[in-house]
């Protein structure tokens, strides 16, 4: 339904409640270099270059040089004001320095996980009518150039393929880097207003639609306040770039995040354990955003006998985070795990405070950050008791600006309110628990299952690393519930083992479930969240059964 939202209200209301700050990017980094010149911005390693070292290192002096000279190498091309370039790039310093180069110059960076192929980018590409976008070479073994050149039949409006590590003439050394174009300077540039679309990043896909989200200077930049102010970060912060910066998790709460305090950022283009955190402890990194594999993978490498990195606060979002992750991280690392519930639409929505993480993050996905409110009600906006679970609202400073060339259909009323499609609950202190995906209820015979408690229940298994639970359809029952799991290795688990684990649970047995499924491994998108269309698909073999 078309959207009754006024932006120009709300514009105005947050920024006179303070929570817009009406800065740039470019504000950011300007003030990082009059600060310090010589501090070091990016510490860069890449996999193929070994991880005892960094690759490159950059001072925000040499940042900023690097950003003048490809946003007048960027502007030579013709790119300019509300054009679309992609960025689909690993966390390399290229990735960094492009996106704030295209800001200055009023162009859209539209950051892109490296994991999509043909179908994806034929659709995301030719949707933004995207002019440029910056590839590797080689990846993960993968030919980004091949696919691209293969793909440009199909893309008219797509006039740069900008290839780092590629031939002299598509190679981004030679046509940012080292072009013969004016460099850009800061107080040159012709960035987007604070509040119109400064980056389009599309959904992670757990609905297998992607939308394109538009967010703006003012929002970015009030997440990355919220977040530190949370976190209490500061200058001296070092931050570690192990989220795929295609992700807004990496994207605003580590990349924008380090340059909001002007810390520095430690990049590594793969993940490995045994490898990055030697390097984290060897940089000093003192704060991270990520998934729960991430944690878990550097408690296991701290207990096979790895130095333990100085750690002082962990983001951890996409999934609820296991208990034995927390006490693992609190008794490995003396670190104190903040569980966040967030979205692209939304940013950072709801964080656990570091002093109350040992009660509350195990249990909750935290409270609002300032400038964010959240409400759990009914689909009628009639708020829920305390405890009682319904559908989750948002609305504030970090509020996306609206979906790519799909005016008004943001779902949001009058009252500004988004519903983000999770269900919830609040306890009495306001912190919020995620409790399943409206399209994620599973309805038996009348009766929802309580999917996110059943899930629990399978996790709990000793077998058992993984699990998630999805409807299938049936004649008689409306639906039957699936289980999906991966297994420990070496390990089984039957259809008889699951039923002698529900008896012991004490659950309910209409809740139980009637099919199971053991995979290899869990889809997830890039923030950790499962994406259940793609089991879904799988489950409806059992519908004959």
């Amino acid at each position: 339904m078309a959207s009754d939202f006024d932006f120009a209200a709300h514009a105005s209301a947050m920024r006179q409640q303070g929570w817009w700050q009406d800065k740039t990017l470019d504000d950011l980094l300007e003030a990082a270099i009059a600060r310090d010149p010589d501090k070091k911005a990016i510490i860069a390693y890449r996999k193929d270059n070994g991880f005892d070292r960094p690759l490159k290192i950059m001072t925000y002096a040499a940042l900023g040089e690097a950003v003048a000279k490809a946003a007048g190498a960027f502007r030579a091309m013709g790119i300019g004001r509300g054009d679309v370039v992609a960025i689909m790039l690993p966390n390399w310093w290229e990735f960094v320095v492009s996106a704030l180069a295209l800001g200055r110059i009023g162009a859209v960076p539209n950051p892109l996980m490296h994991i999509f192929r043909e179908r994806e980018l034929r659709f995301m590409l030719g949707f933004a009518d995207t002019k440029a976008i910056i590839i590797p070479r080689l990846f993960r073994g993968h030919d980004f150039e091949a696919m691209l050149d293969g793909l440009k039949p199909d893309l008219p409006k797509l006039d740069h393929i900008i290839v780092v590590d590629g031939a002299p003439n598509r190679s981004f050394e030679n046509l940012v880097m080292n072009s013969a174009a004016a460099p850009v300077s800061a107080s040159e540039g012709t960035p987007p207003a604070t509040d119109e679309m400064a980056v389009l990043m599309y959904t992670s896909g757990t609905t297998g639609e992607p939308k394109g989200v538009m967010h703006c200077f003012n929002t970015l930049i009030a997440c990355t306040d919220a977040l530190g102010k949370r976190f209490k970060l500061t200058y001296d912060d070092v931050h570690f770039g192990s989220t795929p910066f295609g992700h807004m998790t990496g994207y605003a709460a580590v990349m924008i995040q380090a340059l909001y305090y002007g810390g520095t950022m430690v990049l590594v283009d793969i993940w490995e354990p045994a490898a990055c955190v030697p390097a984290m402890v060897r940089e000093g990194v003192t704060h991270m955003a990520a998934a729960t594999p991430f944690l878990a993978d550097i408690c296991n490498a701290v207990s096979d006998g790895a130095e333990a990195p100085k750690l002082t606060t962990f983001l951890c979002g996409g999934a609820q985070i296991p208990p034995v992750v927390i006490e693992n991280a609190k008794q490995k690392l003396n670190l104190d795990v903040s569980s966040l519930w967030g979205m692209t639409e939304s940013l950072a929505g709801s964080l656990t405070e570091p002093e109350r993480a040992a009660e509350k993050s195990a249990t909750t996905d935290g409270r609002a950050v300032d400038g964010v409110e959240i409400l759990i009600a009914d689909e009628n906006l009639n708020p829920m008791a305390t405890g009682d679970t319904g559908r989750l609202y948002f609305r504030g400073s970090q509020q996306f600006i609206g979906y790519y060339k799909r005016p008004g259909l943001d779902g949001r009323g009058a009252e500004g309110w988004f519903d983000t499609g999770d269900l919830a609950y609040m306890d009495k202190d306001g912190y919020i628990r995620i409790d399943g995906r409206t399209k994620d209820i599973v309805i038996r015979g009348g009766e929802n299952i309580p999917v996110v408690e059943i899930e629990s229940i399978l996790y709990r298994h000793p077998n058992v690393t993984d699990a998630a639970i999805v409807g299938y359809p049936d004649s008689r029952m409306g639906e039957r519930g699936c289980a999906f799991v991966v297994l420990k290795e070496g390990c089984s688990l039957t259809m008889d083992d699951l039923r002698e684990w529900m008896t012991k649970s004490g659950a309910a047995k209409q809740y139980w479930p009637e099919a199971l499924e053991v995979i290899d491994r869990m889809p997830r998108t890039a923030s950790g969240k499962i994406q259940k269309f793609l089991l879904k698909d799988q489950a409806l073999k059992h519908v004959e059964a």
